[in-house]
């Protein structure tokens, strides 16, 4: 196996860990990304549930931003929640990058996919979908002290301002559909539909997959040249 063998099989195994596709005949060379299921952070969850680890994405980031062949990125999201910080984590690292970047929100924006789906330059959600907006949550064993209190808060915190920064809601309105005790069942929070998100300034438009990657390739030709 000489060296190019080598890497394109690298590459490829990369691709497959982590639920990434090249497109190499095409306009533009961009890398579709997926966040589906649940994301993992530091446990390994059961094998029943569909994951996003982040151990694999958060690589696979870098290497699409160091990587000058490739253009622009279009993440396609549909995630349960999951992993908090693991989920900001990647949501910072995507808003960080200067390839220019366009999400598109299928089915559900659960949680921690919400600051995922603000995360890039430009959003997309298609009419069917729905983001559910809710406070932090934590799983296993809780100790009950004011310092549990203040670190659900600053977690909080952190996650509003994310949104707030990277979208066109405002706080007030973001705040008042996550403490929302009139919509979900024996629960506190919010469903928020395609045209309401868009509405809220929370995602920038309605649209397909058409209109994402035509809003990328806008992007990739507007952009300047990599840095990199």
């Amino acid at each position: 196996m000489n060296d190019t063998e080598e890497k394109e099989l690298k590459e490829a195994l990369l691709a497959e860990m982590s639920g990434k596709t090249v497109s190499q005949n095409s306009k533009h060379l961009i890398h579709c990304l997926s966040v589906i299921g649940q994301i993992a952070g530091h446990y390994v969850l059961s094998e029943q549930n569909k994951t996003t680890k982040y151990e694999h994405i958060i690589p696979a980031l870098v290497a699409i931003e160091q990587d000058r062949s490739v253009e622009g990125l279009l993440i396609i999201l549909n995630t349960v929640g999951g992993d908090v910080e693991a989920g900001l984590a990647i949501a910072e690292l995507i808003a960080g990058m200067k390839t220019p970047t366009v999400s598109l929100v299928l089915g559900g924006g659960h949680s921690i996919g919400v600051p995922l789906a603000v995360s890039a330059k430009r959003s997309f959600i298609v009419p069917s979908a729905s983001m559910t907006i809710h406070p932090v949550r934590m799983n296993g064993t809780v100790v009950g002290v004011p310092q549990t209190l203040s670190y659900f808060d600053r977690m909080q915190d952190k996650i509003v301002d994310f949104v707030v920064h990277n979208s066109g809601i405002t706080e007030d309105s973001f705040r008042s559909l996550m403490m929302n005790t009139q919509e979900l069942v024996m629960d506190v929070g919010s469903v928020v539909d395609g045209e309401k998100a868009v509405k809220l300034g929370l995602i920038d438009q309605m649209g397909t997959l058409a209109d994402a990657l035509a809003s990328l390739y806008e992007l990739i030709e507007n952009s300047e040249k990599r840095y990199l």
